[in-house]
């Protein structure tokens, strides 16, 4: 392998200075704020080259780090990993933004020659014998003991994330581990542009009046937008990402394009063409398998799990089960509800998964008296991102100035100035990114662009939310559902997650953190969202200025658990998915069938989808990230709950100064440089239990 290095090392640095002062991708980041993308400088041709050389530099930091004089300690070794790859992480960052938001077919064939440079990158940084052995001397030395509890906590992560990646493994295992991530890489690519290219050229055409019946004015005007947008001959269009088909499933009263509708979104990635992922999922399932095999472990979930806050497979199954089963009783109910109306109507169909929202939501009128057409109006989402702010400013003391002189990467992307409130100073930008557009992928997402850190002098973050809302008509506000504005604000809290960091190593920064804790500060943030401060102050009706009226607001808050075991069966199908995957030793399945096979044995509701069938499972088989982690929501949700209870105890409600106060301290502060399981139990005062997650869901505690 070290020949191989050397190798690499002088072939990647044959790239000439010339291309490194013309390329701009190369150039520092630049103006204000600790420097920022500058992104009209960029083409898409010029990432190979810049990757390339990016690449040459980082390998020749490291190479000059396992390679130094001086006994190991932690200056020369883990703070000057910490500062090595700077221009490789600025290029990748702005890479991940147009892979995510700007694809392309011309960006796409660069992805695919791209995405294994950088799987090798890591892999010759794992194992690096010589590295390696002063990472380990420094972790096994007398010397520990002195450092800062901060400083014993990074040598801990790099410690056991090379460990994990396979740095005590034999040469041999060694090769085949670098063989496997860098065939995963190109896999996950592929996965990735099939389910994009299923969403970006599928749609569902509207072509008479009649198509648009039961449609809110808003929903019609954005399919006529859409269909004008894509130069469509038909009236509408119904663009096939979640952001467009689950409003038409709620509100589209013609039965068969609700069908029309639902099969074309459960189908991606699973249709007779070029963009079907089944295959591309069974060899990354049995990669992910040979890999925990080579690194000592059973299966991949196994492996996955060990540096998270579960540990263990069987945890997440237990946490995950005692959830099906009272979820499944709900729906259950609920169904039975939903079949009374549609005997009342005079029909004879049993409920259909593509019925299941469109008559949730007539139950819920009839039960609670709350009407999604009734509350959009005064679901603004300009005005829900001023809540946002206004609930950044009370809990968390950061204040929001939107800035017109920063670059951005699209018209629609607009960028706040980020400060905090006591001190005056600046801690980052908030980059917003709100809209659906072809070559964007679907769902929402916080990146960060740069992590926060002060050891090599003050570095602020960059973060972004992305969004795919459906413009409406131009000049009219843009207004969403209430599950919509959920997101956004789970969105802003992993947002402010990262503005609220203050650590001293990049790598412990903001959502730095184990898988299954990240998803606890977004979750906790979407509760302030129902808040009568934020709905009095916000949710102002688009027409009228009005606020959300107080019965409304109480109606709202009566139906806060209804269709909970719909939420909660689809989303844990999905884990339970996800886990049994990755168990497997040998996993040579056929993803339709396991799919049905296992969920039929988990009595799953006829009525309901897995939220993410396999083939379109982006969270897991398209980088390993979340894979065999999917239940991180859950057990982060169990914890939000637990938190939330924290406030309400003793009566005085989420915006008690002192509970946020240590939120602020213990969790949104800390990123990993303490470990969650011990900081988690400084803000509450206890470890958390899955009781109050039971009481928010309304199930039954055993």
């Amino acid at each position: 392998m070290k020949k191989i290095i050397t190798t690499s090392l002088i072939i990647l640095s044959m790239v000439t200075v010339e291309a490194q002062n013309t390329n701009p991708l190369l150039n520092d980041w630049k103006g204000k704020y600790g420097g920022v993308p500058a992104f009209s400088e960029y083409k898409t041709s010029q990432f190979e080259s810049a990757i390339t050389t990016a690449i040459a530099e980082k390998l020749r930091e490291i190479d000059r780090i396992a390679n130094a004089a001086l006994p190991p300690d932690f200056q020369n070794t883990i703070a000057e990993l910490e500062r090595s790859g700077k221009r490789l992480a600025q290029v990748k960052a702005i890479f991940d933004i147009y892979s995510s938001n700007l694809n392309s077919p011309e960006f796409e064939a660069i992805e695919a020659t791209i995405t294994p440079k950088l799987s090798e990158v890591n892999n010759q940084i794992y194992q690096n014998k010589k590295l390696f052995d002063r990472i380990a001397a420094i972790y096994n030395s007398p010397a520990f003991k002195k450092l800062t509890p901060e400083q014993q906590r990074l040598v801990q992560v790099y410690y056991q994330n090379f460990v994990r990646e396979g740095a005590l493994a034999d040469s041999k295992s060694k090769e085949r581990i670098a063989a496997i991530n860098k065939e995963l890489a190109g896999l996950f690519t592929k996965f990735s542009q099939n389910q994009l290219a299923d969403e970006n050229n599928q749609y569902l055409a509207l072509t008479n009046e009649t198509d648009f019946d039961g449609l809110p004015s808003e929903l019609a005007a954005a399919a006529r937008s859409e269909a004008k947008e894509r130069k469509l001959p038909s009236l509408g269009c119904i663009a096939n990402t979640r952001s467009s088909i689950e409003p038409f499933l709620t509100f589209s009263s013609q039965r068969e394009l609700r069908e029309k509708a639902f099969r074309l979104f459960v189908n991606r990635g699973d249709n007779p063409n070029s963009n079907n992922n089944n295959e591309t999922v069974v060899k990354i399932l049995q990669l992910r398998a040979e890999k925990a095999k080579l690194l000592g472990f059973d299966n991949f979930a196994s492996w996955s799990l060990s540096n998270t806050m579960a540990k263990k497979p069987e945890r997440t199954l237990e946490l995950m089960l005692a959830v099906w089963e009272p979820a499944i009783a709900k729906v259950l109910e609920d169904v039975a509800a939903m079949q009374k109306i549609v005997e009342s109507e005079g029909e004879s169909f049993d409920i259909e998964p593509w019925d299941y929202r469109y008559y949730a939501e007539l139950v819920r009128k009839a039960k609670f008296d709350v009407d999604a057409n009734q509350i959009k109006p005064f679901l603004q989402m300009e005005k829900l991102r001023e809540g946002m702010f206004w609930v950044a400013g009370e809990i968390f003391n950061l204040s929001f100035k939107q800035v017109f002189d920063v670059p951005v990467f699209h018209p629609d992307v607009r960028v706040w100035e980020v400060s905090n409130t006591l001190t005056g100073k600046p801690v980052g930008l908030w980059y917003f990114d709100p809209f659906a557009r072809k070559g964007k992928r679907s769902g929402a997402w916080m990146t960060a662009y740069r992590e926060q850190s002060r050891f090599n002098g003050e570095v602020l973050t960059l973060v972004s939310n992305n969004c795919n809302f459906i413009k409406g008509a131009a000049g009219e506000p843009l207004l969403i559902s209430w599950d919509d504005a959920s997101t956004l604000f789970h969105e802003f809290g992993h947002a402010l997650h990262g503005l609220c960091s203050d650590v001293n190593y990049p790598s412990l920064s903001g959502t730095n953190t184990p898988r299954d804790y990240v998803e606890f500060p977004s979750q906790i943030l979407e509760r302030w969202l129902a808040t009568p401060e934020v709905l009095n102050k916000f949710a102002l009706h688009y027409q009228t200025g009005e606020p959300m009226p107080l019965e409304l607001v109480k109606r709202i808050e009566a139906a806060a658990t209804f269709n909970e075991g719909f939420s909660t069966v689809e989303t844990i199908s999905s884990a339970l998915l996800d886990m049994y995957l990755h168990q497997l030793e040998r996993p040579t399945v056929d993803p339709k069938v396991f799919e049905k096979e296992t969920l039929d044995a988990l009595l799953m509701p006829r009525e309901i989808v897995m939220r993410h069938r396999i083939p379109q499972f982006g969270h897991i088989f398209s980088g390993d990230d979340y894979a065999a982690g999917y239940y991180g929501y859950l057990w982060a949700d169990a914890i939000s709950a637990d938190a939330t209870e924290a406030f309400t105890v003793d009566g005085k409600g989420l915006y008690d100064k002192e509970v946020a106060k240590r939120l602020v301290k213990y969790v949104f502060s800390v990123g990993n440089s303490i470990d969650p399981e011990v900081a988690y139990p400084m803000f509450r005062g206890k470890k958390s239990s899955t009781d109050a997650l039971m009481r928010a869901r309304n199930f039954p505690i055993k």
